[in-house]
């Protein structure tokens, strides 16, 4: 599994990619009143196709689905997709968060910045002000938020949290406190839509698309765990699952893949604002703290 990334430094904005091994089944969930989506009905439970091919998480809020379109052609020049019989179609679920109140509005990523996000991908994730994060604030705006990454492995069996934290609420600690206390008038966006966190949890286990689905659901538990409050109807928080199968007929316990998926969560999300840095007059939690020591 590789993941890629294309940013804006000047917009503030970017796209992430995570580029799927053959044969990697998916599934997700969808939770909170302002969600920004493509091919999630396809992923749940029931549905004609199990595998996904690619993840798309983006800034740029509606605007940047078109993004997807430039990993389906990248998918497409490789040969990779859904075989119809009479052409392969790449299945590329994508989620947004809304960016476009930080850097420029008018800048979004499109086909290209998608396909230059493949291009660029390897094993290696870098965190804080990159992809999808590159615009990302929390609190609304009173913290930079950004893109944070999570493992954990028991035995052979790894799974792994991709995260762009853009949300509503405060993230917290370990110990449950949120970075920044909150604030004495209650926060409240211009409009509904202005967050959203979005994801991806991975496992080398082999799963069933209903047991992938589950693995769907405690990513939105580790979610609600590291962010208070989540799922509000500013926020669109998504989460996709993939299992890549690698453990090939290896029965990983579920009850095991969900605590390892909702405890690496909540460690990425954390780590994405850990790694945030300070732009557009948002500051960073590390520029926060300094300020309080000084």
């Amino acid at each position: 599994m590789r993941v890629g990334n294309w940013t804006d430094p000047e917009g503030l904005t970017g796209c992430t990619v995570v580029l799927c091994p053959p044969g990697t089944v998916g599934s997700g969930e969808v939770r909170g009143g302002a969600p920004g989506t493509r091919e999630t009905d396809l992923l749940r439970p029931g549905m004609l196709v199990q595998e996904v091919h690619a993840v798309l998480l983006t800034g740029g809020s509606a605007f940047g689905l078109a993004a997807a379109e430039g990993v389906v052609r990248f998918l497409e020049g490789q040969g990779i997709g859904f075989d119809t019989g009479v052409a392969r179609v790449p299945i590329v679920p994508a989620a947004v968060l809304f960016d476009l109140a930080i850097g420029d509005p008018s800048a979004r990523p499109g086909p290209d910045a998608g396909e230059a996000a493949c291009r660029a991908s390897r094993t290696e994730v870098p965190e804080g002000n990159v992809g999808a994060g590159t615009g990302a604030t929390v609190g609304p705006g009173r913290l930079k938020g950004g893109l944070g990454t999570a493992s954990a492995a028991d035995g052979d069996l790894v799974v792994g949290a991709l995260v762009a934290v853009n949300s509503f609420g405060m993230v917290l600690d370990q110990q449950g406190e949120p970075f920044l206390p909150e604030p004495a008038e209650p926060l409240e966006p211009p409009f509904p839509g202005t967050n959203t966190t979005i994801a991806v949890v991975a496992t080398n286990a082999r799963l069933s698309k209903e047991r992938a689905h589950l693995l769907a659901l405690a990513g939105q538990d580790g979610l609600a765990e590291a962010i208070r409050p989540a799922h509000t109807i500013f926020d669109g928080d998504t989460v996709f699952s993939l299992a890549t199968g690698e453990l090939g007929e290896t029965d990983a316990p579920q009850s095991l893949l969900e605590d390892l998926v909702e405890r690496t969560m909540a460690q990425a999300i954390r780590s994405a604002v850990l790694r945030a840095e300070s732009v557009a007059g948002v500051p960073s939690l590390r520029e926060v703290r300094e300020g309080e020591d000084t």
